[in-house]
């Protein structure tokens, strides 16, 4: 009860900013805790295709934010934590429970507008709620247990996590520099390409829809090649089970081109990171590249995301499994400064994908969809900021990208983006925040992805050669 009532005096008095700008709550008894992040951004946009706001983003289809994310619509997190301290005031174990809510539209909608009640208004999820054990008995071992945003590597102004994003509910031992986790992985979404996480369960005589779940287990090791050389090196295996009784038939479900009863299937994922520290071209300068391989159905890697397990393409539906289902990831990103008031970070990103079935244009899924079997995307980007002053940063950001679907011809567009930038806080830095930015964002896509529609902007305007985006929006974080 001791430790409820002060969590509620600390949230209702708003606690009070500590050193490393988050929300702090010490319970001056126990000693225990109560920390609060966040991050969130706001805004509103206009244009001046049709004088109204439109509020889409100009990238290409399919890639998310790859391209630029200057155009993302309104999102908050809230992050409360909570510490507990040892029985032992010698035990230096730090010991924390996690919880983040996310707040965002479903139809992108601004948040002031909108509400959960409201058609394809906005979501509430829960993408972590974990415990974690650190620093146990003083030394370099962390456990910990529950849903975890476990990512690392991370293209900030693509707002692309690559090569390690883990995320997901299950557990992890960390022991110096080697790593262990393992997730697991279930939906009951039936609208998804990838291979459905349900099965038919007969045993009872009566034909029942049951989960069947993923694991999906995870090792990583950082080696220290030097004082500016880090080499992280990946291994992923991820098993996908059998259903429960011996149906070496597959078993439609009203639908004859529906297979839910498929063979068990599994998939490994290889990679290696480097990364580079910069001393010479200033503090905080790096490059980072990265190459992964992920097999059968753990070729996953779409949309913007990177996750192993989302399964990219159509299965063999003559062997019933991903055998032969591929996926390239290869990135490299540098950031360094020009000069004091100058600072530079540009970044490659190129996947490239395959499923099983043999042909790169359109296959059937175990749900009998037609999607396609093949994907190649590539971008290119770079963000220059110039410290005009203190408060006052320009950026400027440039952003080419090409992707091809299966056979189709290849889309592509261009985008030039101009910022400047309010930082009230007055620190020379690409990381400080808040900011305040006035946005104006103009691209031009090639003939093919005007044609098609493809983009989110393409697809409210119509058939246009360039696309136009004039906002303000603020962003935070603690």
């Amino acid at each position: 009860m001791k430790t409820y009532s002060s969590l509620l005096i600390g949230i209702l008095c708003l606690i009070q900013f500590s050193s490393t700008a988050q929300l702090n709550y010490i319970d001056q008894n126990d000693k225990n805790g109560f920390n609060m992040d966040t991050y969130g951004r706001v805004g509103v946009d206009w244009n001046y295709d049709n004088g109204g706001s439109i509020g889409r983003r100009l990238n290409l289809n399919n890639m998310g934010s790859i391209g630029g994310r200057l155009e993302e619509q309104d999102y908050l997190e809230l992050v409360p934590s909570f510490q507990f301290k040892p029985f032992n005031e010698n035990d230096l174990t730090k010991i924390k429970v996690q919880t983040r809510f996310a707040v965002y539209s479903n139809s992108l909608s601004l948040f002031g507008n909108s509400s959960t009640s409201s058609l394809g208004g906005l979501t509430v999820a829960l993408p972590e709620i974990y415990a974690e054990a650190s620093n146990i008995n003083g030394k370099d071992l962390n456990i910990w247990i529950g849903a975890r945003l476990y990512r690392r590597g991370e293209v900030h102004i693509a707002d692309h996590f690559y090569f390690d994003d883990h995320s997901g509910q299950g557990f992890g031992i960390e022991y110096k520099n080697t790593r262990f986790s393992s997730i697991f992985v279930s939906s009951t979404d039936t609208t998804a390409d990838v291979p459905p996480y349900f099965y038919l369960n007969i045993g009872d005589g009566v034909a029942n829809l049951a989960l069947r779940q993923r694991n999906v287990f995870i090792v990583e090791h950082d080696f220290n090649l030097s004082a500016n050389h880090l080499l992280t090196g990946l291994f992923e295996y991820q098993k996908m089970g059998d259903t429960r009784y011996d149906m070496p038939t597959p078993t439609p479900l009203q639908d004859a081109d529906t297979i839910l009863n498929y063979p068990a299937d599994h998939g490994f994922v290889f990679g290696l990171k480097l990364n580079t520290n910069l001393p010479k071209l200033g503090a905080g300068a790096y490059n980072t590249f990265a190459i992964r391989y992920g097999t059968r159905i753990a070729n996953g890697g779409d949309g913007g995301h990177s996750k192993t397990w989302v399964t990219y393409g159509a299965p063999d539906l003559d062997k019933l499994s991903f055998e032969g289902a591929y996926s390239l990831s290869i990135v490299d990103e540098i950031k360094f400064d020009i000069t004091e008031n100058n600072n530079f970070n540009a970044y490659l990103i190129f996947t490239q994908s395959k499923g099983a079935a043999d042909t790169k244009g359109m296959a059937k899924t175990y749900l009998g969809r037609e999607i396609y079997n093949y994907k190649q995307d590539l971008t290119l980007g770079f963000r220059d900021v110039q410290y005009v002053s203190d408060k006052f940063h320009l950026l400027s950001e440039f952003h080419y990208s090409q992707r091809t679907d299966g056979e189709e011809p290849v889309y592509r567009y261009q985008k030039f983006s101009l910022a400047p930038t309010f930082a009230p806080t007055g620190e020379k830095s690409t990381g400080v925040r808040p900011h305040f930015r006035f946005i104006l964002s103009v691209s031009h896509y090639n003939k093919n992805a005007s044609e098609s529609l493809y983009s989110p902007y393409l697809q409210y305007v119509g058939k246009q050669r360039w696309g136009h985006y004039l906002g303000v929006k603020a962003e935070w974080w603690l």
